[in-house]
């Protein structure tokens, strides 16, 4: 349905069964720039029971949500599938300066015990106007909030955030660390609230292409796996009463502690490619 330029589209999402989960229904709005909808079937399984979450032709199932835009709205096609790769890029005609732009491609369904499997790699220079911090940089986002939930000039998700670094070519610099958007977590018996802390991964620099893992289970645990090697774990994510976006989630009735959410790939100024995004469901 078009209405004033504005495409609309409903996405069939599970419903929690409690309104205080930290998912809710799925809508997304959306104008100017390609929108993408959401899937009418459900993703295949591989041969071991993987959902395969990106089907290598589409971004078919995913939701844009970029700074200052609607969700749905994928500006400057920043989100694109190139050769078979669920690519992020940064067109110079809509990109002449980066401008806070930050952006995450949602899936559209939630889930809470699960195993996520994700191979990447960073190509290419990041684009002009870019944060230092965000050289290489990407991430992750477990555990997160809607899409539609979030304000127009938001720049993430409350969230958990797997983040995903390239080395420089020199220094050690690991992968699968843990950044918290509007969330903490406990480690180590204790809250957690600095923002961000290192996972014990090797440094991995160039184009290569990497395997990363998240083993999500509730609001009990997380790990992180780099190449099938554990490199963090952490306790009982949860949201951060004194950060902004998670006192409007607290406000509408969501729980502190996070049970579920969504999942999302960010764009943070350095192109990025995702060859395969899986998601292997466990019971609770």
């Amino acid at each position: 349905m078009i209405r004033s330029n504005r495409l609309v589209a409903n996405c069939a999402v599970a419903r929690p069964t409690n309104r205080r989960n930290f998912l809710g229904k799925l809508l997304v709005t959306g104008s100017g720039f390609s929108i993408l909808g959401c899937r009418t079937t459900g993703p295949r399984k591989t041969a071991d029971g993987w959902l395969v979450l990106f089907n290598g032709r589409s971004l078919d199932g995913w939701i844009p949500k970029i700074r200052y835009h609607a969700a749905g709205v994928n500006y400057g096609n920043s989100f694109r599938v190139v050769d078979g790769l669920l690519t992020v890029a940064y067109d110079p005609v809509n990109y002449p300066t980066y401008n806070e732009r930050f952006g995450h491609l949602f899936y559209h369904q939630s889930y809470s015990h699960y195993r996520l499997r994700a191979e990447y790699r960073f190509v290419g220079q990041q684009v002009a106007g870019g944060p230092g911090w965000a050289i290489r940089n990407s991430g992750l986002m477990l555990h997160g909030q809607t899409p539609e939930s979030m304000t127009e000039d938001q720049d993430f998700p409350a969230s958990i955030e797997a983040q995903l670094l390239g080395g420089d070519g020199t220094s050690p610099r690991t992968t699968m660390n843990l950044c918290t958007p509007g969330t903490n977590v406990v480690m180590n018996g204790k809250l957690f609230t600095p923002h961000c802390i290192n996972s014990k991964s090797k440094t991995y620099h160039g184009d290569q292409w990497i395997i990363a893992e998240a083993e999500v289970r509730g609001n009990e645990f997380i790990r992180h796996f780099v190449n099938g090697e554990e490199v963090l774990y952490y306790e009982q994510p949860q949201l951060d009463e004194r950060d902004a976006s998670a006192k409007r989630l607290l406000a509408a009735g969501h729980s502190k502690m996070i049970s579920r959410g969504t999942i999302s790939l960010q764009s943070e100024s350095h192109p990025v490619q995702f060859r395969r995004v899986e998601l292997l469901p466990r019971d609770i």
